[in-house]
């Protein structure tokens, strides 16, 4: 199975198999991160910087800012979602639930 994933509008969105699937604005709860300071950092995203897809997994590093600290910068790896393999239906994760940020990429190079 291959998933096809692309930034669009200058990073606002992730299509994922040529629907328009994660848009930035949502507060994302990083743990374990380098990104800033904060134990528990409360990330708003402003821009998808980098996209990937192996298989089913769909990750992102993400352009935006610690409304805790105010530290701006870019994330890890983070997952966005996976693809249904039998449905081929995309899955998002929950962006306000924890979660902890890749440092290497463990997917492929995109196309």
């Amino acid at each position: 199975m291959t998933t096809a994933v692309h930034q669009l509008d200058d990073g606002a969105w992730v299509s994922v198999n040529d629907s328009r699937e994660v848009n930035v604005s949502n507060l994302w709860r990083l743990a374990r991160h380098d990104f800033c300071g904060c134990r528990l950092a409360d990330f708003l995203a402003e821009g998808f910087v980098e996209v990937a897809a192996d298989g089913a997994d769909v990750e992102a590093r993400i352009a935006g800012q610690c409304i805790q600290c105010g530290e701006s910068g870019v994330t890890e790896w983070l997952t966005l979602g996976r693809v249904d393999p039998e449905t081929d239906e995309f899955r998002s994760v929950v962006p306000e639930s924890v979660h902890v940020p890749n440092r290497r990429r463990r997917l492929a190079s995109p196309p």
